[in-house]
């Protein structure tokens, strides 16, 4: 079935696929904006924390879901094994109306002058593919602010000081310290450290008519009852639909991209309630996440473009980073926890740059997020108590309110072979060819997670801990809710999938804007930055168009 032609295909209705489409309908252009999930209202996911995006035991509230979604995961021995969404090696992101942005813990970080700038800042270590953005933060700049009132960030200028500079201040004054931050920020200050209140993407006061957060502590990982964080999903693309030129379409999988003998963009395939459909358009802008754009960009291979579209010299889905978390757990002989969230209130930005011993990057440090029951099970026990039975319940019980978390994402040298690549020989439910992930961490990458855990183990002691145990990264591949890095920004069309406005290119009228066009991955949850990135090629797709 082929369908009018529209101005222009946007495939995900996620952090950046919401913000492109209102964008260009705000210019006046015709959007189909296609989301292979649905809306999952609140009514719907709840607070059930086994279903969380977080913990997923019993499949997961957002999608994808077990019975329609595969992917390989490559071996040590060079075997794969089959992954199903509710496991964590399928480094899932969310498969419905907002993304991930609808159970994001929604902290709205700018990326610092130089992660910009990181390969001329330190060279690139042996084995990774470390380059430079090819554009600058203070390019950037403008559509950090422009994120940040459009999306709603509560937070304080100045507080960081090691913020880069910024032209507005927040639209929303930071949310209040809950007791386990305001205990964590004066022994920071005892270290000399530098804490502030974390920018957030959710409301601390009424803003753009919905109210501010109600407190509960089922943040990350779930849907907010009362809309107060700001997803796409209540933000940019309400405002998408409302301009008429916008159609939001659920529960449409792409399957390939469609080109001419030319190689131009034509349109956009997708299944629809059983239904094989074509979407003709002008533009194709795709917004799948890191894992799934290179997939639909494999998936549109023609005689001209046998390795798959952008991919010419081999560099879509390369260089998949995610982070490597690293910290520390503190047992205290009193109760911290105070049922407040969101948890994640203070943070420190000491670490993310200038750390000794030539290491090359960082990453902030701070009190995320909240462990429910099961995940407190799961990740919050030291090693020598045991993971079941009575001691395991009697260790829960008495030690939930009174154990914190410092932690942060370690920013990871990219790594040419660890990747996304075509699985030809497994298909998902509607017969596409799904992906096989591969690859390892870089080594780099230990040694900062070992200093930042020690630096987190620090903050723990000084804030009265009577007993502290690291969290450290493993070496295998890194992806997950963060992953970015398959189809890197450059100016040079050899060594990266787009140009500096995520144009693709070989094809003038194809555009990626996600996650995977981050050339490093910050020290930082990257959504903020995906959604400036968003607002910054919007621009050049209006012009590409009507061009």
């Amino acid at each position: 079935m082929k369908l009018p032609r529209v101005d222009v295909v946007v495939v995900g209705a996620g952090a950046a696929g919401g913000i492109v489409a209102e964008q260009l309908a705000l210019a006046g252009l015709q959007v189909a904006l296609l989301e292979r999930g649905g809306r999952s209202p609140f009514s719907e996911t709840g607070h059930d924390e086994l279903r969380s995006q977080r913990t997923t035991v019993l499949g997961n509230a957002f999608g994808p879901d077990d019975q329609h979604y595969v992917r390989l995961v490559q071996l040590p021995d060079g075997t794969s094994r089959r992954v199903l969404p509710s496991e964590g090696a399928y480094n899932n992101v969310a498969a419905c109306v907002g993304g991930g942005t609808l159970s994001y813990g929604a902290m709205a970080w700018r990326y610092m002058e130089r992660d910009f700038r990181m390969r001329t800042t330190y060279g690139a270590p042996e084995g990774s593919t470390l380059e430079d953005w090819p554009i600058a933060y203070q390019e950037l700049e403008p559509f950090y602010s422009k994120a940040e009132w459009e999306i709603g960030v509560s937070g304080k200028a100045g507080a960081n000081s090691f913020e880069p500079p910024r032209s507005q201040s927040y639209p929303m004054p930071p949310l209040p310290m809950n007791q386990e931050a305001s205990l964590l920020a004066a022994s920071a200050r005892k270290l000399g450290w530098h804490p502030f209140p974390i920018p957030m993407a959710i409301n601390s006061v009424p803003y753009q008519g919905r109210p501010a957060c109600i407190g509960c502590p089922h943040c990350v990982g779930f849907g907010c009852e009362v809309n107060a964080k700001n997803s796409t999903a209540v933000t940019a693309i309400p405002r998408a639909v409302a301009t008429k030129h916008c159609d939001l379409r659920i529960g449409c999988v792409a399957s390939r991209i469609v080109t001419d003998e030319h190689g131009k963009a034509t349109g956009v395939e997708y299944f629809q309630d059983g239904r094989l459909i074509e979407q003709p358009c002008r533009t194709v802008v795709v917004s799948c996440s890191a894992t799934e754009t290179p997939r639909l960009l494999f998936n549109s291979a023609t005689k001209l473009f046998p390795r798959g579209l952008g991919n010419r010299h081999d560099w879509v889905g390369r260089n998949l980073q995610g982070h490597a978390y690293a910290g520390a757990y503190g047992l205290f002989e009193t109760d911290s926890y105070d049922g407040v969230g969101p948890a994640a209130r203070v943070a420190c930005c000491d670490f993310n740059h200038g750390l000794p011993g030539g290491l090359k990057g960082g990453a902030m440090l701070s009190n995320e997020f909240i462990r429910l029951p099961y995940l407190f099970s799961r990740t919050a026990i030291p090693p020598d108590v045991p993971r079941w039975g009575s001691a395991h319940k009697r260790y829960v019980r008495e030690h939930f309110k009174s154990t914190m978390a410092v932690q942060g994402p370690v920013q990871e040298m990219p790594v040419f072979d660890s990747r996304v690549e075509l699985a030809s020989e497994v298909k998902d439910a509607w017969g596409i060819p799904t992906i096989r992930i591969s690859g390892e961490r870089h080594s780099h990458d230990l040694e900062v997670a070992r200093f930042i855990a020690a630096k987190a183990e620090v903050w723990l002691k000084e804030t009265g801990a009577i007993r502290t145990w690291q969290k450290l990264p493993g070496r295998g591949v890194s992806g997950g809710q963060h992953q970015a890095g398959t189809c890197r920004m450059g100016n040079n069309s050899k060594t990266s999938v787009v140009d500096r406005y995520c144009r693709v290119h070989d094809v003038d009228n194809l555009f990626v804007v996600d996650g995977s066009v981050h050339v490093n991955n910050g020290g930082f949850n990257p959504s903020l930055t995906i959604q400036a990135i968003a607002y910054w090629a919007s621009g050049e797709i209006v012009k590409n168009v009507r061009g």
